[in-house]
């Protein structure tokens, strides 16, 4: 390497979307940059052609930028560094470190077994070098497992130990003279300057195979940080069956971006009880030494509670505006205006965006409302709307048209008459939401604003409820 800046990297394989686990890995690379002062970079190992599409690719792009997980300098694509990888594998072979294998299919399927039986990992004849080459023959281009054994220091896991004779001579370049992965990884994380490689333990192993291709090529050997897979809310391996995967799931479920990155921090990372974090107090609090080293569970009980808490501190604005793809398309300026006046109370009890819109529904009902079954049973009891006629007009009196007086009009009504707040409070809701959830009926009334409160509750007078 040729700096001592911190420089981290994500390497998706564009075969599909931006998962929940990659998601969280980015996130942590991001974070560690960010703390270091250092990049983060973004890799596109597109080496495998068949499964590689360019859907996927601009997928885990949106998911990235949906995520605000904003990469440093240009986007790099592994399938155009092949000439490197091939030179590395050159490099190898110059040195001794790599051999020509021309080895055929079967014959591997013999040796394998033969080096089964005998305890150790494969090894071609041909790593000997003391056959000689037949002309014209096809071969690959295999790693030379040095002997004796390889050992990482994990900053998740900690020392590792691997005895070399249980690793392949692994293929360097195929017969076609294409790279394989564990070449074009470590080639392009040199040459990208990678200090810290941040990834799934998944990887963990390929961290002792990629160690002895460092050491062949005479290259550093960057910091490893082998994270803990993403299990689901039963503990087993996260799968289609818990319903949410993708970043973009969780985005289409209507958690907001912040409260999203909070609790990924949160899935496998822990540094005191802190459970909520602003974007810069995570970079501060950041450390690679901090991740659980056990796999963390899915929760999304524990999900909402964050992105709820998100939501009570974000702008009204923005959450107005994140919150719109998740309505009725009925919402012109005067219902949207409505919406940020009720905003204060909408985020107090969300805990996403679908929640939310549920909540606001009442604000955004079309007049006449529609009312039926058990919505409408208070407005059809006796006396119910004897007392919305007898209230209207108090309503029509006021100019201050906020909670408290709006309270204060339904208290006196309720103590003048002598009849429980329940006698009118049920009727007027039922009138002013249809039965759909709301807050306090004083709130409701404030939200909706005197022109329409009054509409709505003349609606109500004028509409029949006696066959309910």
């Amino acid at each position: 390497m040729t700096t001592t800046k911190v420089v981290t990297r994500f390497a998706p394989s564009p075969t599909g979307y931006l998962h929940i686990g990659g998601a969280r890995t980015a996130l942590f690379c991001w974070l560690f940059a960010r703390k270091m002062g250092g990049e983060f970079r973004l890799r596109i190992e597109d080496t495998d052609r068949e499964r590689s599409t360019p859907e996927a690719t601009q997928a885990i792009l949106d998911g990235m930028e949906w995520l605000g997980l904003s990469h440093d300098g240009a986007i790099i694509y592994q399938s155009r560094n092949v000439n490197d990888h091939v030179a590395a594998a050159q490099k190898l072979l110059d040195s001794g470190h790599a051999y020509r294998c021309y080895c055929t299919a079967e014959e591997l399927d013999e040796i394998r077994a033969a080096s089964r039986i005998a305890g150790h990992a494969l090894r071609s004849p041909w790593r000997d070098g003391d056959q000689a080459e037949p002309a014209g023959a096809s071969y690959t281009i295999r790693f030379r497992v040095p002997d004796g054994e390889t050992t990482i220091t994990d900053q998740v896991q900690g020392d590792i130990t691997w005895q070399n004779d249980q690793f392949d001579d692994l293929v360097l370049l195929r017969a076609d003279g294409t790279p394989t992965y564990m070449l074009a990884v470590v080639v392009d994380d040199h040459n990208m300057d990678v200090t810290h490689v941040i990834r799934g333990d998944d990887h963990l192993i390929n961290a002792g195979r990629q160690t002895q291709i460092y050491q062949g090529l005479g290259w550093d050997v960057p910091v490893w940080a082998h994270v803990p897979l993403i299990h689901g809310p039963d503990g087993k391996k996260l799968s289609k069956r818990h319903g949410a995967q993708a970043v973009t799931d969780f985005r289409d479920m209507g958690y907001a971006p912040q409260g999203l990155r909070n609790y990924l921090l949160k899935l496998g990372w822990s540094k005191d009880d802190q459970e909520i974090y602003s974007d810069d107090e995570a970079v501060a609090a950041f450390t690679l030494e901090d991740i659980n080293s056990a796999p963390a569970r899915l929760d999304f009980d524990k999900m909402d509670h964050i992105n709820g808490e998100h939501f009570k501190v974000m702008d009204d604005d923005l959450l107005l505006e994140g919150l719109l793809p998740f309505l009725r398309d009925n919402h012109d300026d005067i219902k949207r205006a409505r919406l940020k006046h009720a905003m204060f109370s909408l985020k107090a009890r969300s805990k996403n965006y679908k929640d939310m819109a549920t909540k606001a529904a009442y604000l955004l009902l079309d007049r006449p409302l529609e009312i039926s079954g058990k919505a409408a049973k208070p407005l059809s009891r006796d006396g119910a709307k004897d007392h919305i006629k007898a209230v209207l007009p108090n309503f029509e009196a006021i100019d201050d048209w906020t909670s408290a007086p709006i309270h204060q009009i339904l208290a006196d009504y309720a103590e003048e008459n002598e009849i429980g707040f329940g006698k009118i409070g049920q009727p007027l809701r039922a009138a002013l939401t249809a039965g759909n959830p709301s807050p306090d009926l004083s709130d409701v009334i404030a939200f909706l604003g005197k022109e329409e409160t009054i509409g709505r509750l003349q609606d109500a007078l004028a509409a029949s409820y006696n066959d309910i």
